[in-house]
């Protein structure tokens, strides 16, 4: 008898295992874990107890956790759905970003610890709830001068006071001509939700956050006749059309720069000959570059007299957009020709000191290029199509080449034994342009290339990896 009861209870059991209480208690939105998360800085983040974090989703080590996970973030009450990671882009504000998401303005805070609307920079991510807080408004207009909100909301099919509540605006009377307002609109609209002036549908800069010397790529397309400038950090930005009538800019940011927060503005000249602009920060991270390479060399090529005017020389070749793009698709490694294309022998953007031999000079300074291993008279090719604008010896670069590759990009190669190439000649991608040698200020015989995008020398690992622009 007894047995028989032990025999169903078991049975019982094993067919319907109790559950975990704790677990089915456990509510809140789902966030979506992040490259670069840890569990750690996702409870620090939210604010929530890493045991506790742990608990709602059964994770039982800490380091388990991989990007594309889903996880119940526990303790937000009144907060459900996804909560979406989005990063900052051009035309992004406190004010654009509450109105397009229609998330309420607490909640927004309460998710990203908002002190003030001055954090919003270009390049930081910001945790906003999708799902039951609202919907996205895809519809981006704004009244023109004399215009009324009431003629504004009739040429969008919809009355004033829904125009009014969703940008949280008091009344009828609170627009304010060349303001970003959002509204409902069709899926064809979708593009135009930044919070940009009336003759920009839409911003884009790729790969945020930028970091040290890397390269901006600014892509905006705006309505027809519109001209464009522009700046980031302190280099004027140069435009050029891309087939689908998007216009894109490219800048490189110096290695050298501090990390921090700098200025973007886009600048746009409308057919009446008037002019809109939008200013925000961008975030410019570090490239983590190494450090601690000494170099001896000769003092006489160390010394200032002879390095800043052949850096001016340098500077001024490599600083005019030329209005040809000469490449296309991705750049390869001009040491495809020889067995150690990749082999490097020194990064870009690794600091390093020059000492010169027999003296106490030192000079501490940055690797401005890829340097390849490689032997005197192994051939050097081109990465990328272009215009040969300088072909001959420079004291500290040795025998030189540069190249325009146009758009204002330019690949340049030093300390070769022979120039293969003359000023004015155009070259293919790929074509031998000289041999790798010991010319000028080196320690042995290899390959440097360093790439110029408007007047910055950026790294040109970047430009092996993705295709530009």
């Amino acid at each position: 008898m007894y047995k028989r009861i032990a025999l169903i209870f078991f049975l019982l059991f094993f067919l319907f295992p109790p559950k975990n209480i704790q677990a089915q208690e456990i509510t809140g939105p789902v966030y979506i874990v992040q490259p670069g998360d840890s569990l750690s800085s996702i409870a620090g983040r939210f604010s929530v107890d890493v045991t506790a974090l742990m608990s709602a989703n059964g994770i039982t080590d800490p380091n388990q956790i991989y990007a594309g996970q889903e996880l119940v973030i526990p303790g937000l009450d009144g907060i459900t759905g996804l909560l979406n990671t989005e990063i900052i882009n051009f035309g992004d504000s406190y004010r654009s970003l509450a109105r397009r998401t229609q998330v309420p303005q607490n909640i927004f805070r309460r998710l990203n610890h908002v002190v003030s609307p001055s954090e919003f920079y270009v390049g930081a991510s910001m945790i906003v709830p999708v799902g039951a807080e609202g919907s996205s408004l895809n519809a981006r207009v704004s009244t023109s001068a004399g215009e009324s909100l009431l003629e504004l909301a009739v040429k969008q099919n919809t009355d004033v006071w829904t125009l009014a509540h969703y940008n949280q605006l008091q009344g009828s009377w609170d627009a304010i001509p060349g303001d970003t307002l959002f509204a409902a609109g069709g899926a064809e609209e979708s593009q135009s939700v930044s919070g940009l002036p009336s003759a920009f549908i839409s911003a884009e800069i790729r790969d945020l956050p930028i970091k040290q010397g890397g390269t901006g790529v600014i892509k905006v397309k705006t309505i027809p006749n519109v001209t464009l400038g522009g700046i980031l950090v302190d280099h004027s930005l140069h435009f050029f059309s891309m087939e689908d009538g998007t216009q894109v800019a490219l800048q490189g940011v110096h290695a050298l720069l501090p990390p921090g927060v700098y200025p973007l503005r886009l600048d746009a000249t409308l057919p009446d000959g008037s002019a809109q602009s939008y200013e925000q920060s961008i975030l410019i991270v570090s490239g983590n570059y190494l450090t601690g390479e000494n170099l001896y060399v000769d003092p006489a090529l160390i010394d200032p007299a002879v390095t800043d005017p052949e850096q001016k020389q340098l500077e001024d070749m490599t600083l005019p957009a030329t209005a040809e793009k000469y490449w296309n698709g991705e750049f390869i490694s001009p040491a495809i020709a020889y067995a150690d294309s990749t082999y490097f022998t020194s990064r870009y953007g690794t600091r390093r000191v020059y000492l010169g031999q027999g003296t106490d000079l030192k000079i501490d300074w940055w690797h401005t290029g890829l340097d390849f291993g490689g032997g005197d008279g192994l051939p050097l090719t081109a990465p990328a199509a272009g215009k040969v604008v300088f072909a001959g010896p420079l004291t500290v670069r040795g025998n030189a080449t540069i190249i325009d590759h146009g758009w204002g990009v330019y690949s340049g190669f030093w300390h070769q034994s022979e120039i293969k190439v003359a000023v004015g000649d155009i070259i293919e991608q790929n074509q031998v342009i000289g041999l790798v040698g010991g010319t000028g200020r080196v320690t042995g015989a290899h390959l440097h290339w360093e790439l110029w995008v408007n007047g910055i020398q950026v790294n040109p690992m970047d430009w092996l990896i993705l295709p530009y622009p």
